[in-house]
C-alpha cells in the first residue's frame, strides 16, 4: 500500500494540472472501488472548480465548489489502497510509461474514473487506474472535514511543526507495545507506513521489539534516543519525497515513472543482507509482527 512519501508523490504530481481546474465531466465507470461512490457523484462534481489538492496522512484531499451543483463547498476524500494510480493525459497525448522496476498493469478496462478537465484553454485528463480496487472516492462537506470518521482520529503529520519528541513521549508514555507498532498506529503519528518504519529504526539503532515506553523518562520527558527516533522519522520521509517514493509492487507516480527511494532500503526487504552500518558486521533479519514483515539488524538495533 502506498505509503506517506508516495502519496505526498502523486499529491505534488497531480496538483499542477488540477488546482484551480475546471471538472468539465466526470466520467465514472463503475459504481464503487473498495466503496460505493456517493450518490450523483460525477453530477455534482460537473462544472465543479477544484480550489485545492491537500493531503492528510494517507489521504488526498481535493477540495471543489460549484455555484450550481454544490450547496457548499466540498471535499473529495481519496485513497489509493494497494494499487490505485492517477496518470495526467494532456493535449491528447500520454505521458511516456518510463522503464518499470516492477510490472503493472496500465489496461484501460482498469481506469475507473476520468476527470475531464480544462485550466487555463487547456483540455486535461486525469485517469484513475486500480487494478485491484482497494482505493476509494468519497465526499464530504468541507466545514465538517476534521469530524469525518476517516480523519478525525488521525494523529499529527510527521512533516508539520506540530510533531516533536515531547509530543510522542506523551503517547508512548508506560506503553508497552512494541515500537515499531506503536509508530504504526496512525492516532499518535499520520501516514507512517511499514517501510519508512523500519527505516527509521535502523538509523536509530531501536530494535522495533523495544517497548515503546522505554524511551520515556521517568518525569515523562523524551529521552535522548526518543528525540533522535523523531527526528530519523522526519529524515526518511523527507528523503523518500525528494527521491519519488519507492515503487514496491504497484506504485507509480502521476507521470507513470518509478519512485527510486526502494534503492536507499537499508533495511527494508533487504534479509541476509550485510547490515549496511560500517562499524556493525550484522545481517538483517526478518520477523513478523502484527501479521506484517519487519526487517532489522538484531545486533545494532537495541
Amino acid at each position: 500500500m502506498p505509503e506517506l512519501p508516495e502519496v505526498e508523490t502523486v499529491r505534488r504530481g497531480l496538483e499542477p494540472a488540477m488546482q484551480d481546474a475546471t471538472i468539465v465531466r466526470l466520467e465514472q465507470r463503475r459504481s464503487d472501488l473498495r466503496f460505493p461512490f456517493p450518490e450523483q457523484f460525477a453530477e455534482l462534481l460537473q462544472g465543479a472548480r477544484i480550489t485545492g489538492l491537500g493531503r492528510r496522512a494517507k489521504y488526498l484531499i481535493m477540495s471543489v465548489e460549484s455555484d450550481s451543483t454544490l450547496p457548499e463547498p466540498q471535499v473529495v476524500i481519496m485513497h489509493l489502497g494497494m494499487s490505485g494510480s492517477f496518470r495526467v493525459e494532456q493535449d491528447d497525448a500520454a505521458n511516456a510509461p518510463g522503464v518499470f522496476h516492477h510490472s503493472r498493469d496500465r489496461q484501460e478496462k482498469h481506469d475507473h474514473v476520468v476527470f475531464h478537465l480544462e485550466k487555463e484553454g487547456t483540455t486535461i485528463r486525469v485517469i484513475y487506474n486500480d487494478p485491484r480496487r482497494f482505493g476509494f472516492m468519497l465526499m464530504t462537506p468541507a466545514t465538517t472535514l476534521h469530524d469525518h470518521k476517516l480523519i478525525r482520529s488521525i494523529g499529527v503529520e510527521p512533516l508539520g511543526n506540530e510533531l516533536n519528541a515531547q509530543l510522542v513521549a506523551t503517547r508512548f508514555e508506560n506503553k508497552r507495545t512494541p515500537l515499531k507498532a506503536a509508530l504504526l498506529d496512525q492516532r499518535i503519528i499520520a501516514g507512517l507506513g511499514n517501510i519508512y518504519v523500519c527505516e527509521a529504526l535502523w538509523r536509530t539503532g531501536l530494535s522495533p521489539r523495544r517497548l515503546a515506553g522505554t524511551l520515556v523518562k521517568a518525569n515523562g520527558k523524551p529521552s535522548p534516543r526518543l528525540e533522535t527516533l523523531v527526528d530519523a522519522v522526519r529524515q526518511v520521509l523527507t528523503e523518500a519525497i525528494e527521491a519519488g517514493g519507492s515503487s514496491l509492487r504497484d506504485h507509480a507516480q502521476t507521470d507513470g515513472t518509478l519512485g527510486y527511494f526502494q534503492h536507499r532500503f537499508a533495511a527494508y526487504d533487504r534479509e541476509g543482507d550485510d547490515c549496511a552500518k560500517p562499524d556493525c558486521d550484522g545481517t538483517i533479519s526478518r520477523i513478523t509482527q502484527s501479521g506484517r514483515s519487519t526487517f532489522f539488524c538484531p545486533k545494532c538495533q537495541r
